[in-house]
């Protein structure tokens, strides 16, 4: 995918809640540049945004509500900070936001909210089996071949680079190693068969070089 074939799906997305092609284009556009022109995001940038959206379309048949997690996937990180802690929840604003100008209905626009800030821990909470979609796409990077990992993990490091190694590493460690804690990183049948072995691999081999 390129970065224009984010307009059909972010249009289309939009279009049954309002027929303000202005609207849908200036947010888009804010969008776009939030992601692209902040020269600090390495990993959280559109390319991300594109893997997730064309992870989607390759579930789109087992979700129930696909505008719910094209939303969620679009707003999740429309606000980032390396040195913050509350880019979730910001983000998770950013949407209801935009979501309450085009009038998308309100439970479903919670369910956005909810969504984006379940990213902080990567928990369902809501045993909503989107939400789990959702979460195993972002997370779906932690699957991939170790050389694709390895990259991933040279552009966070490039996003922490405000931080020294004294600090950077430690609190990686913890981070990747609550991953590893977990009973599995991926929620859905399908992401654990095909990611689930090879993300321990990768974290594991991180960790022992931190």
């Amino acid at each position: 995918m390129q970065v224009s074939d984010l307009r059909a799906p972010w249009t289309q997305t939009n279009y049954p809640y309002t027929n303000d092609l202005m609207l849908i284009n200036k947010a888009y556009a804010n969008m776009i540049i939030a992601h692209q022109y902040d020269e600090k995001r390495y990993y959280h940038n559109l390319t991300h945004i594109l893997q997730l959206v064309s992870l989607q379309q390759a579930y789109a048949d087992r979700i129930r509500d696909n505008e719910v997690v094209l939303f969620s996937i679009f707003f999740h990180d429309i606000i980032y900070n390396a040195k913050r802690s509350d880019n979730e929840e910001k983000s998770a604003a950013a949407a209801v936001e935009h979501l309450q100008r085009i009038g998308f209905p309100a439970d479903r626009t919670a369910a956005v909210n909810d969504f984006i800030i379940a990213t902080k821990t990567h928990i369902n909470t809501q045993n909503d089996p989107d939400l789990d979609y959702f979460l195993d796409f972002d997370l779906q990077i932690l699957g991939t071949s170790p050389e694709a990992y390895g990259q991933y993990t040279q552009q966070i490091r490039q996003e922490y680079s405000m931080y020294p190694d004294l600090l950077y590493k430690p609190g990686r460690k913890k981070a990747m190693q609550h991953f590893l804690d977990m009973p599995s990183i991926f929620r859905t049948p399908v992401f654990r068969e095909l990611y689930e072995e090879q993300a321990r691999q990768n974290i594991q081999a991180e960790i022992n070089t931190l």
